[in-house]
C-alpha cells in the first residue's frame, strides 16, 4: 500500500471519527441540556420560596377530586391528538389504525418526551412506520404539520389573550423587571431590522448553496412540512380535523382552568366580577405555559412552572400560592403522562406478542 493510500485511509478514517464524536456531543447534550435547565429552573424557584408553605397549601388546602378530573382530561387531550393524527395519516396513504392505536402512539410519545424532549416525536413516527409498513418521510411530513398545526393555534391563543386580557399582561410589562426587559427589547428597530437582514442572508445562502448537505436538509424539512400541512386543506374530513384541533386546545385549556376550583385562592378569581369566572386569568396562564414549553426541558418541568407562576400573580395571587398551583397542576398531568406511558409500553408488548402468534 503506497502513501497516497494511507493518506486516504486516515483522512477517512478521522473524517468517520469526527462524526461519531459530532454526534455523542449531540445526544449527551439533547440529554443534559434539558435537564440542566430544569434544575436551575428549579434551584431558583427553591431560593425564591417557601417549599414547606407549599408543602402544607398542597396537602391541606387542596381538593383532590378536581385533579381526579385534570388526568382524565389528559387522557382525553391525548387520545384527541392520536385520532386527529390518524386523519392526516389516512390523508398520506397510511392504512388506517385502530383508535387504541392512534392514542398509544401520542401517549408513548408525551410520556418520552419526559425524560428526552422532542424525542417523544420521533418515536411515535417510527412506531407508526413499523407497524404499518409506511415510509418514514411520509410519517415524517405528517407530524411536522401536526406541530405546525399547534403553532397556529398558540399564535392565534396569544391574539386572542393581548385583547381580552391586555390589562393583565399590561400588568406584567410595567410591574416585573423581566417584562420591562421583555417590552424594551421588542419595542427595539434594531432587533426587526436585525432579523429581517438576517433572514434575507439566510434566503441567498439557500438560493446560492441549495445543493450543500446543510441547506438540503433544511430544504427537505420544510418541503415534508409543507406537504403533511396542505393534505389538512384537501383530505377528507378537513372539517373534522379542525374540530378536533379545537377540541384538543380546549382541552388543554380546561386543564389549567379546572385546577383554579381546586384550590381557595384561585376560586377567588373564578368568582370575581372582572374576570369572567376566572376564564381570564385562566387564558393567560395557558398561554404562558404554552409558549414556555419551546424551552427545551423534561415535559416543562421549570419553565412551565414559572411562566405559571408569573400569570397567575399578575391577578394578585402571592408567590407561594402561584407556585403550589403549578406544581399541583404540573404533577397532575405529568402522573397521568407516566400511567398512559406504562400502558402504552404493555399494550404495544400485547400486539405485538399476538401478531407474532398469528403469523
Amino acid at each position: 500500500m503506497n502513501k497516497d493510500e494511507n493518506k486516504d485511509i486516515e483522512s477517512v478514517s478521522g473524517t468517520s471519527e469526527k462524526g461519531k464524536t459530532k454526534d455523542i456531543i449531540g445526544k449527551i447534550l439533547k440529554i443534559t441540556l434539558p435537564i440542566g435547565i430544569s434544575a436551575a429552573m428549579l434551584i431558583w424557584m427553591a431560593h425564591k420560596l417557601d417549599f414547606h408553605k407549599i408543602w402544607t397549601i398542597t396537602s391541606h388546602d387542596c381538593d383532590y377530586w378536581w385533579l381526579l378530573l385534570v388526568m382524565l382530561l389528559t387522557m382525553l387531550s391525548y387520545s384527541i391528538r392520536g385520532i386527529r393524527w390518524g386523519y392526516q395519516l389516512r390523508a398520506a396513504g397510511i392504512p388506517r389504525m385502530s383508535v387504541t392505536s392512534e392514542s398509544v402512539s401520542i401517549f408513548s410519545a408525551y410520556a418520552i418526551n419526559l425524560l428526552v424532549p422532542y424525542l417523544g416525536e420521533a418515536w411515535r413516527c417510527v412506531y407508526v412506520v413499523r407497524r404499518e409498513n409506511a415510509k418514514l418521510s411520509t410519517v415524517v411530513g405528517t407530524d411536522l404539520a401536526d406541530r405546525s398545526s399547534d403553532f397556529i393555534m398558540i399564535v392565534l391563543l396569544l391574539g386572542l389573550a393581548l385583547i381580552v386580557a391586555n390589562p393583565a399582561l399590561t400588568h406584567f410589562f410595567d410591574q416585573y423587571q423581566f417584562g420591562r426587559d421583555i417590552e424594551d427589547i421588542l419595542s427595539k428597530w434594531e432587533l426587526w431590522t436585525g432579523l429581517a437582514v438576517a433572514a434575507l442572508i439566510f434566503i441567498l445562502l439557500d438560493i446560492k448553496y441549495k445543493n450543500s448537505k446543510f441547506f438540503k436538509g433544511i430544504n427537505l424539512s420544510f418541503t415534508r412540512m409543507w406537504q403533511g400541512f396542505k393534505v389538512i386543506f384537501t383530505m377528507k374530513g378537513r372539517w373534522t380535523y379542525l374540530f378536533l384541533t379545537i377540541a384538543i386546545w380546549v382541552c388543554y385549556f380546561l386543564k389549567i382552568y379546572l385546577v383554579f376550583f381546586a384550590f381557595p385562592f384561585t376560586r377567588e378569581l373564578i368568582t370575581h366580577p372582572g374576570y369572567a369566572y376566572g376564564l381570564l386569568p385562566g387564558l393567560v396562564a395557558f398561554v404562558f405555559g404554552s409558549f414556555s414549553m419551546a424551552i427545551p426541558s423534561n415535559g416543562g418541568l421549570g419553565p412551565w412552572n414559572i411562566a405559571v407562576m408569573y400569570a397567575l400573580m399578575l391577578y394578585g395571587i402571592g408567590h407561594t400560592d402561584a407556585a403550589a398551583f403549578s406544581i399541583v397542576a404540573w404533577s397532575t398531568q405529568t402522573f397521568m403522562t407516566i400511567l398512559l406511558g406504562i400502558f402504552s409500553m404493555i399494550y404495544i408488548a400485547a400486539t405485538k406478542r399476538k401478531k407474532q402468534l398469528t403469523t
